[in-house]
């Protein structure tokens, strides 16, 4: 190698990263894209969107029922007022939907 690659001075203007310094970024890059790549393959798993929408349906639920039995929704800041009432919608619109069925079935 020659002096002037040992040497050089780096785009900040400082020295030149040391290879022991080199090798810690490195390994600091590899290990941080690791847990990225790990977190995306869970994110990405059929069996946590399950979970995810399992455990979503089952809060919005208990919170419909909280709205229905007067406790109010709760306000803090997620969306979780805002499922209980899709939730509630949508039971209601099922509801509805069943009974126009049976209704026409019945007059049929």
């Amino acid at each position: 190698m020659s002096q002037s690659t040992t040497n050089a001075a780096s785009p900040e203007g400082g020295p030149a990263p040391t290879k022991r310094e080199l090798e810690a970024e490195v390994t600091r890059a590899r290990r941080e894209l690791s847990e990225a790549l790990d977190e995306l393959s869970t994110r990405l798993s059929p069996a946590y969107q399950a979970s995810q929408l399992a455990r979503g349906t089952k809060q919005a639920a208990a919170d419909a029922g909280g709205l229905l039995s007067g406790q109010g929704v709760p306000d803090d800041g997620t969306h979780r007022a805002r499922n209980a009432k899709i939730l509630l919608g949508a039971v209601l619109t099922g509801v509805v939907v069943a009974t126009v069925v049976v209704v026409r079935a019945v007059r049929h």
